[in-house]
C-alpha cells in the first residue's frame, strides 16, 4: 500500500482528499502545518507527498526547498495542490507537479497514480527558473527575518513573564511565612497545655492541627528554597556536623509516615561518625526530600532501602532505593527540574508541588556533591533486592572553599 502525506490546513479538504484517496486504496497521513510536514516527512518517508502552497509555519513553498534537501527523500514526488500560486514557481522549487483547487474528484486519484508511476511536469521552454528562485529566496529570507523578529519578541516577554514569576513565588512564600510563626507557636503551647489542660478528643484534634501545620511550613519552605534556587540566592550555613547522624534523623522523621503506609524500611548504615563541614539543617531537609520522594511512589506492602557509604573520593554517599515502579528513561532528568511533576493533574494520587527533588540536587550540589538517580535499579540493601528507582545523594566532607 502506498503511503501518501498530505500537507493542508483545511479539515474539509483534508478530509476529502483523504475518502479519495483511501477509496483507491492508499495510506493518508495528514499534516496541519508545514513544520509537521516537514517532520512526518522525514519520520514516514512517504511515497508521495501533497502541499498545499499557503499553510501556516512552512509555506508550500518552502517545505518543498526543505524536503528536496533531505537525502532520505530524494525521489519522493512532491505535488503542489493549491487555490492560489504559481505553477512555474511551484516547479522551479522542486515541485514534480502542479493541481489546481478545487480539485476534480472523479479524476483525482488517477491524476496522483501518474505522478506515483514517475510522471513529471517540466517548466515550460525559456522559462525563468533562476529568476523564480532568487525571488523565492529573497521571499524566504524575508519570512525567516520575520519570524526570527517574532521569536525575539516572544522570548523578551517570557523572560518578563519569568522574572515576574519569580517574585510573585517570592512575595508569596513570605507573605504566608509570616502569619505561620504565631501558629506554630500557638499550636505548640496548646499541645504542652501551656494554657490550660486538654482532654483526649481536643489533644487529637491538636495533633492533627499540627501535623497540617508542618506539611504547610514544609511547603513553604520548599517555595523559599526554589526562588532562591533559581535566582541563585540559596544561602547555606555552614558549621561541623556528622552526616551519620544527619541520615538518621531524616529517616527518623519519615519513619512513621513509612510504617502508615505499610512501607516496610531497611538500613544500612556503617559505624560512624562521618563528621563534615556544611549546612546540615539544608542537607537533612534534602535526605527527607528523597526518603519523601521514596515513600509516595513505594506501593503499601512495598521495601524502602537506606544505605550510607563513604565513596573512595571521600565523599559521604545517602542512597535512598525502593520498590516501586520507578521512573521512565524520558523523565530521568525532567524530575529534577522545579515544579515538574510525573502526574500533573489536579486527580493526581500524591500531594506536593514538585520542587523537593531540585531542591535536592541544588543542596546536594552546594555541598560538593549531587544527586542522581538509576531506573530501573538493582540494589540490595540488607538481603532485600529493589528493583524499583534508587537516588544517589553525595556531599563533600567539606564544602568546597569553606574554611571551619
Amino acid at each position: 500500500m502506498t503511503r501518501i502525506l498530505h500537507i493542508e490546513d483545511d479539515p474539509a479538504n483534508r478530509l476529502l482528499v483523504r475518502k479519495l484517496l483511501t477509496n483507491a486504496g492508499h495510506e493518508v497521513i495528514d499534516a496541519a502545518d508545514g513544520l509537521e510536514g516537514v517532520r512526518l516527512a522525514c519520520a514516514q518517508r512517504p511515497d508521495l507527498v501533497l502541499v498545499d502552497l499557503n499553510i501556516p509555519g512552512l509555506d508550500g513553498f518552502e517545505v518543498t526547498l526543505r524536503l528536496r534537501g533531505e537525502p532520505s527523500l530524494a525521489g519522493v514526488p512532491i505535488v503542489a495542490i493549491t487555490a492560489e500560486g504559481d505553477r512555474e514557481t511551484s516547479l522551479a522549487v522542486g515541485c514534480d507537479g502542479f493541481l489546481q483547487k478545487p480539485i476534480d474528484a472523479r479524476s483525482f486519484s488517477t491524476v496522483i497514480q501518474r505522478y506515483l508511476k514517475g510522471a513529471k511536469e517540466l517548466l515550460p521552454p525559456g522559462g525563468r527558473s533562476s529568476a523564480r528562485l532568487m525571488e523565492q529566496s529573497q521571499r524566504i529570507v524575508a519570512h525567516l527575518e520575520e519570524k526570527v523578529a517574532e521569536l525575539s519578541r516572544a522570548n523578551a516577554r517570557l523572560r518578563e513573564l519569568d522574572a515576574a514569576r519569580i517574585e510573585f513565588y517570592r512575595n508569596v512564600s513570605h507573605e504566608l511565612a509570616t502569619p505561620m510563626t504565631p501558629i506554630v507557636g500557638y499550636v505548640k503551647m496548646l499541645k504542652d497545655e501551656e494554657l490550660g489542660p486538654l482532654n483526649k478528643p481536643q489533644q487529637k484534634a491538636l495533633r492533627a492541627v499540627d501535623d497540617c501545620v508542618r506539611r504547610l511550613r514544609g511547603l513553604i519552605d520548599n517555595l523559599l528554597d526554589v526562588t532562591g534556587l533559581e535566582t541563585g540566592r540559596m544561602r547555606f550555613l555552614h558549621g561541623d556536623y556528622d552526616f551519620l547522624d544527619t541520615t538518621r534523623r531524616a529517616v527518623a522523621a519519615l519513619a512513621d509516615r513509612l510504617d502508615d503506609a505499610r512501607v516496610t524500611l531497611v538500613e544500612e548504615m556503617p559505624r560512624g561518625p562521618l563528621t563534615a563541614w556544611g549546612d546540615a539543617g539544608r542537607l537533612q531537609r534534602a535526605m527527607t526530600q528523597l526518603l519523601d520522594n521514596a515513600a509516595k511512589f513505594t506501593p503499601s506492602g512495598g521495601t524502602v532501602g537506606v544505605r550510607v557509604t563513604r565513596l573512595p573520593s571521600g565523599h559521604y554517599e545517602l542512597c535512598v532505593a525502593d520498590t516501586g515502579s520507578g521512573v521512565r528513561a524520558d523523565r530521568v532528568e525532567k524530575i529534577f527540574e522545579p515544579f515538574f511533576q510525573v502526574d500533573g493533574s489536579v486527580t493526581r494520587e500524591h500531594g506536593g508541588v514538585g520542587v523537593g527533588l531540585a531542591i535536592a540536587r541544588r543542596t546536594a550540589r552546594g555541598l560538593g556533591g549531587d544527586v542522581r538517580v538509576v531506573s530501573p535499579c538493582a540494589e540490595t540493601i540488607e538481603g532485600v533486592q529493589l528493583g524499583g528507582a534508587a537516588f544517589y545523594l553525595s556531599v563533600a566532607p567539606r564544602a568546597p572553599g569553606e574554611v571551619p
